[in-house]
């Protein structure tokens, strides 16, 4: 069955923090009149990543347009989450011109490529394109190079990057699988590193594969969409470091989610998980706040020692005014430690 006859699916892949719920709220308000329905693989115990989707305001938000897959990595629960959510997704009333699947930060792209050669979906769902997201400062700061002198001499510098390995695997194997690279927050890096990190991008990177530029996540759907990739019929050209593995585990990371009651001061609040992440092996925190005084709901997210926060929109009337961020780092987090800082 060609392309034509089959609805597109396009996956965004991309580590912790690189943006990609961002450039799909931004996605999502170009859309033009597409009907997309959006798969959201949230890692962690709570839907952040889907809450704000939800409240972006634009016609695909809807809450029947999203269905998000909290159970793990979307590459491990293939046949129990993933495919009866496609399947499902096929028999919707009205129909859908293209499908989004925003992966966790952790999952391998391949298997999941490999997914949509299931008996179920082969014939009525083609990938149109895997498009990863990378952190253009964090890529130009060499944090996931596979030069092991580069490493040796990272770990040297900072003990949190003892365990960079696997994630310099993790990152290596989404970009195999590319066929876009999104390159975020490139307003963070001076004209003068741009050529020089835009250049190590594209050698990291199969040949034809394009490098886009963007800031705040903002590409539109009509670049994002429409690659015409058939991404499952070319698996062989996507080398991944687990191609002889049965399987992955995902034993390096964990999480675990912080609820406490409404705060006074927001800037206190980004001081101590600034404080949390530079402490400890934190990779992500996000999640919601309820600030004294104020009618709407302070969203939160970081990676590093780079947080925002803005108010996104108003508190719903049964909804809790209480804060709740999930703490998202490497295995062996001092999750007491954590908690102490942030609740201090």
């Amino acid at each position: 069955m060609s392309n034509l006859q089959r609805i597109p699916a396009t996956v965004i892949t991309g580590f912790l923090g690189a943006g990609k719920t961002s450039m799909i709220r931004h996605l999502l308000q170009t859309a033009n009149g597409r009907r997309l329905a959006l798969i959201i693989n949230e890692f962690g115990d709570m839907g952040v990543d889907g809450n704000i989707l939800k409240a972006c305001g634009a016609e695909n938000c809807a809450e029947e347009d999203i269905v998000e897959l909290a159970n793990g990595c979307i590459c491990c629960t293939v046949a129990d989450d993933f495919v009866p959510t496609m399947e499902a997704l096929l028999e919707r009333p009205g129909g859908i011109d293209h499908i989004i699947i925003e992966t966790s930060g952790l999952a391998l792209p391949k298997p999941l490529l490999k997914a949509f050669n299931w008996p179920g979906i082969r014939t009525r769902i083609t990938v149109d394109g895997v498009v990863a997201v990378v952190d253009a400062p964090a890529f130009a700061a060499g944090l996931f190079a596979d030069d092991p002198d580069a490493v040796m001499a990272q770990r040297q510098a900072d003990e949190a990057l003892d365990h960079d390995s696997p994630l310099a695997e993790l990152f290596t194997d989404q970009l195999a699988c590319a066929d876009m690279v999104v390159m975020n927050k490139s307003d963070l890096i001076s004209a003068a590193e741009t050529p020089r990190v835009t250049a190590d991008l594209q050698a990291a990177l199969r040949q034809s594969i394009r490098v886009v530029p963007a800031r705040h996540g903002a590409i539109d759907a009509d670049t994002l969409l429409g690659l015409d990739a058939a991404a499952e019929d070319d698996l062989h050209n996507r080398p991944s470091h687990h191609d002889d593995e049965d399987d992955h585990e995902h034993d390096d990371f964990e999480s675990f989610v912080v609820t406490f009651p409404e705060i006074a001061e927001p800037e206190a609040l980004m001081a101590k998980l600034r404080r949390a992440a530079a402490a400890h092996d934190v990779l992500r925190m996000k999640g919601f706040i309820a600030v004294k005084g104020k009618d709407m709901r302070l969203l939160v997210q970081g990676v590093g020692d780079r947080y925002q926060h803005y108010y996104d929109r108003d508190w719903g009337a049964e909804e809790d005014r209480a804060c709740r961020l999930v703490v998202i780092g490497l295995h062996g987090l001092d999750e007491a430690a954590i908690r102490a800082i942030i609740l201090d």
